[in-house]
């Protein structure tokens, strides 16, 4: 049997999440990220108790790039970007039209001016390059509304400051893996993980704890 995620290698891993049996490479390469693997799958659990070399330098380089974004953003910020990438992680995009680290670039970079311009008192709202990158800009609205309650201009500049961020993450992940469309958000999903045994909070659960001076 041919693996139905990458259609060339043989199938030889039964995979519960997807109730189909799939390939080692593609086990190992899209677990927590494309697959959203249960905390009680076996290659899941021996994975983490016997990470290989090459998983330890990823996941070395994932920290040190993302510290690197959040060294000198307040705690509020902090927290706020991470309540973004969470999001992005679990966004869910229509069929056939996965998202790209393109289409984060262009949403965040859109929102960003929006926030930019409304803490100079203007509103308006920037437009993003691509039908694709619009609807995240849609999808991430609410989000950022509900956080922003009661944070008026405060919130406008940390959410500018923000987005400015993570496309910045965004662009040199790209960079750094040229032709790779899903670099950033990749890296974004090896880091964001639900801890096993606890259930995920919902968006707007995890906006509340966002810090509003």
């Amino acid at each position: 049997m041919i693996c139905p995620l990458c259609g060339q290698r043989k199938a030889r891993r039964a995979c519960p999440a997807l109730g189909k049996q799939i390939c080692a490479v593609c086990c190992g390469t899209k677990r927590l990220t494309e697959i959203a693997c249960p905390a009680d799958c076996p290659y899941l659990a021996a994975a983490r108790e016997h990470p290989p070399a090459a998983a330890l330098r990823q996941q070395q380089h994932d920290v040190a790039l993302l510290v690197r974004f959040v060294r000198d953003l307040n705690e509020r910020q902090s927290q706020l970007l991470f309540l973004i990438v969470t999001f992005l992680v679990h966004y869910e995009a229509p069929e056939l039209q996965p998202l790209i680290d393109e289409d984060v670039t262009q949403a965040v970079g859109a929102l960003a001016a929006t926030f930019e311009t409304a803490s100079r008192g203007v509103i308006y709202d920037h437009q993003a390059g691509s039908p694709s990158a619009e609807r995240l800009v849609n999808g991430l609205k609410p989000l950022l509304s509900k956080v922003e309650e009661g944070g008026g201009t405060v919130f406008q500049r940390d959410a500018g400051v923000v987005l400015r961020r993570i496309e910045m993450a965004a662009v040199e992940a790209k960079q750094e893996r040229a032709g790779h469309r899903r670099a950033f958000l990749d890296m974004v999903g090896r880091l964001i993980q639900t801890r096993d045994g606890e259930t995920a909070k919902t968006h707007s659960e995890e906006a509340h704890r966002v810090i509003i001076p």
